[in-house]
């Protein structure tokens, strides 16, 4: 198939002249969309993001397609969903060393690649079976990378910050420039003095990411190579407040997205078709004039193909219900609805109530302010929306419910929309070769997981 790029002389021009451009990709830990100034959010102060956008193009339907940290970082860097990447489905799952990885690809090009901060997987440790880290050879800053660079040789430099992570204690200066009056408490949360709270850390942990990345834009400016830059800033999943993190709603898979690369892409474009994380691996290697291995099955946002919808899947996120059980979600996000296939309906989707092996009771939540007063109070419907169990089949109308918390699966009305949706889930499962097109399979039950275990009590909020 011919790649339509949206300047296809420029693409030529870098190759004639060997100027393969640069890769900086600038990655949240838990941003969720539309959390940045220019997706419209009016308290939250994103310049750095707001000038990608400007001067290049911002995607207003971008997605983690999984809700999972390293799950999501794998499909970043193989271009691939989750599923069909075995064990690496689930948080803390190994990425194996066969998968073809775009930072590998680069390498093997000539790139100089490398990472400072939050790698692949929880942590920036190796993954069994690869070495360094999927994301590069690991170094102290930005700088010291660029000062390591090989004379002449085009780099790709993953920078993995560690915020908006929970606690969210970082950036509290931040605090007296939010005016908590534009603050839009979602509908699944009760409007309450903790969750607020909780909010505007949240968002201060946003500003510092911010201005991380504004640090690394202005070194690489002194350079003189940021105009041969391919600048990405993007997020691995959406923010840890309760049915976030985890969980296939929007604030737990929709992320901010700006890509910034003169002569491919025009200032001020805005992208309203779907785009997902795995996207990221083809667009990097089409940028570098490469060609993608036949398994990277995600599309280059450099081309002119368009998706209607998103995919959506998750397995096992922490280990947190007795038997290591995973949770299985397949859906599908168009612009109209949001339709979740729950296929273990029987078991919690956020973690048995009481603590089993990580993070705590309900532990695919994290701790917060908001999860404990959640918790304790057990108030109503905030308690059953994010902690309680869920139907077969749950199906949003999101003109009359954008923030997904009613629930019309079984209405006669929506009878047709949600067999549709079904359809389209059922064809894409067995498409991808998703091991559970067949059916039921314990295979991320089994699954091991090499994360922490905490013994007799949960982890220090």
């Amino acid at each position: 198939m011919t790649r339509r790029t949206l300047c296809g002389s420029a693409a030529a021009a870098l190759v004639q002249t060997n100027r393969r451009p640069n890769v900086l990709l600038l990655l949240a830990d838990n941003w969720a969309a539309p959390h940045a100034g220019a997706l419209g959010d009016r308290m939250v102060k994103t310049p750095v993001f707001d000038r990608l956008a400007s001067e290049g193009a911002v995607f207003t339907h971008a997605f983690a397609p999984n809700p999972s940290c390293s799950p999501s970082r794998s499909s970043l860097l193989s271009g691939q969903e989750t599923h069909r990447l075995g064990e690496a489905a689930s948080l803390y799952g190994p990425l194996a060393a066969d998968v073809p990885i775009y930072t590998d690809l680069l390498t093997q090009a000539g790139y100089f690649t490398g990472f400072s901060g939050k790698g692949f997987g929880p942590g920036s440790s190796p993954r069994p079976g690869r070495t360094p880290n999927p994301a590069g050879a690991q170094h102290a800053s930005f700088e010291s990378f660029l000062q390591a660079r090989p004379a002449g040789a085009p780099f790709c430099f993953w920078f993995g910050s560690h915020d908006p992570h929970v606690p969210w204690d970082r950036g509290r200066q931040r605090l007296a420039a939010l005016d908590p009056a534009k603050l839009r408490v979602p509908a699944h949360l009760p409007d309450d003095e903790a969750v607020r709270r909780d909010m505007l850390h949240y968002y201060c942990e946003v500003q510092e990411f911010d201005s991380e990345c504004g640090r690394l834009l202005d070194t690489l400016q002194k350079t003189g190579e940021l105009d041969n830059t391919l600048v990405i800033m993007t997020s691995d999943n959406g923010w840890q407040m309760p049915r976030g993190l985890a969980n296939c709603y929007d604030l737990g898979v929709r992320i901010p997205l700006a890509l910034r690369l003169p002569g491919r892409i025009s200032k001020a474009t805005r992208r309203d078709d779907f785009a997902a994380i795995g996207d990221l691996a083809p667009t990097i290697l089409d940028a570098a004039g490469l060609a993608r291995p036949a398994v990277m099955t995600a599309q280059s946002l450099l081309g002119a193909q368009r998706r209607d919808a998103i995919m959506l899947e998750r397995e096992r996120h922490a280990n947190v219900r007795r038997g290591d059980l995973s949770y299985p979600v397949r859906g599908i996000r168009t612009r109209d609805y949001l339709y979740l296939r729950n296929l273990e309906p029987g078991r919690w989707p956020a973690g048995d109530p009481e603590f089993y092996w990580a993070v705590g009771p309900y532990g695919d939540i994290d701790d917060s302010q908001t999860k404990q007063l959640l918790m304790r109070e057990k108030r109503q419907p905030y308690f059953d929306l994010c902690f309680g169990k869920r139907p077969a089949e749950e199906l949003y109308d999101l003109k009359n419910d954008p923030d997904q918390v009613r629930n019309v699966a079984s209405e006669a009305a929506y009878s047709k929309a949600r067999a549709a949706l079904s359809a389209r889930v059922g064809e894409w499962m067995k498409a991808s070769g998703d091991p559970r097109a067949g059916g039921p399979t314990d295979l991320w039950d089994k699954a091991p997981y090499s994360g922490p275990k905490f013994k007799g009590a949960p982890p220090p909020p």
